[in-house]
């Protein structure tokens, strides 16, 4: 199956926004000062699920991104 050169440029420009938006969260999360994430030095639960959340996304954002990836080089390849 053959990606157009549209939907292969915008899964390759999710992937790089799904980098940007995360490590922006990650950065913040690591970083809070409300209490929420840390508990006297000692990461909560909000943390680690927060945490996770963000890793899972990291790697479905990077499938995404390689998908779209190769789309392209498919494409210029035929071309």
């Amino acid at each position: 199956m053959k990606l157009s050169r549209p939907v292969s440029w915008f899964l390759l420009a999710f992937g790089v926004w799904s980098w940007v938006i995360w490590i922006t969260f990650v950065k913040n999360l690591v970083a809070d000062g409300s209490g929420l994430a840390f508990d006297d030095g000692h990461p909560t639960a909000y943390f680690w699920v927060h945490l996770t959340l963000a890793v899972v996304s990291f790697v479905l954002g990077t499938v995404v991104g390689v998908i779209g990836l190769r789309g392209l080089r498919a494409l210029r390849r035929t071309s």
